[in-house]
């Protein structure tokens, strides 16, 4: 489904019935990547799942997509489709934009999971690696997204999920140039919302896995002490919807049924 947004069309799907789960992917994924969780979502729960701003079926609005930015689009679905409370579970990106979005409307959230996320924002040394793979990108593109989609594995798990890992990798180089620059962009520039996830009256839980580069493990977990932010910790890497599905799926039916 497509709603006119700002001149651009936004892609969404809806299925099943019931309290809303909105589902948000991450940087260089497509809702697609929610097709084994959603059904079961779906049993028991009206299960939302949109394309981010340049990603899938959803256009770009500039060459510099914020965190806010991709909010504002998310927000303008949930009004058309006059959804008043989800609970929200993000991933990578997606959290990112689920925490924006929690800045911008916190009333929506009867949870927030920012699975394989964080509420940092980027240190310098990352600022750096986007501001050069933005630059990489313009000129040898496929290679950079190979390189950066090899980095979400565990080494292992690029074996073990060797057909998956093609898959998700297809879908990764299918994305537009522009989509990649903007968002890469807009992560760059993101904030801390440390302080907007702790403050949010809303069920709040982390999934980590143990092998994730992209995630500093160690500082989240200090960070939640004395809060009420739960965090649940997978074995493999930073996709946990394919290389620890099972538990995952186990985890998320248990914060969505909550």
């Amino acid at each position: 489904m497509i709603i006119d947004y700002k001149n651009i069309k936004i892609h969404y799907t809806v299925s099943g019935e019931g309290k809303t789960i909105l589902l948000l992917h991450g940087f260089l994924e497509t809702s697609s990547m929610w097709k084994d969780l959603e059904p079961e979502f779906a049993r028991t729960h009206q299960v939302v799942c949109i394309d981010l701003l340049g990603h899938g079926e959803t256009d770009s609005l500039g060459y510099v997509h914020t965190m806010e930015d991709m909010a504002d689009a998310v927000y303008a679905v949930l009004r058309y489709l006059k959804i008043k409370h989800a609970k929200v579970i993000g991933h990578s990106m997606g959290g990112y934009v689920a925490l924006a979005l929690a800045e911008q409307q916190p009333q929506i959230f009867e949870g927030l999971c920012l699975m394989n996320s964080t509420f940092e924002a980027d240190n310098e040394e990352r600022k750096v690696l986007r501001t050069r793979a933005n630059e990489m990108a313009k000129t040898n593109f496929e290679n950079l997204v190979r390189m950066s989609f090899a980095n979400l594995f565990a080494p292992e798990s690029r074996i073990s999920f060797k057909a998956t890992y093609e898959q998700a990798l297809y879908i990764a180089l299918n994305t537009s140039l522009q989509g990649y620059m903007a968002a890469n962009e807009g992560m760059k520039l993101r904030l801390n919302r440390f302080e907007v996830f702790k403050s949010l009256k809303a069920h709040k839980l982390i999934i980590l896995g143990k092998k994730d580069a992209l995630i500093n493990k160690d500082l989240l977990i200090a960070k939640i002490v004395d809060t009420d932010i739960k965090y649940s910790e997978l074995s493999e890497g930073h996709m946990s919807h394919i290389e620890n599905l099972s538990e995952l799926t186990y985890f998320l039916l248990h914060f969505i049924e909550k």
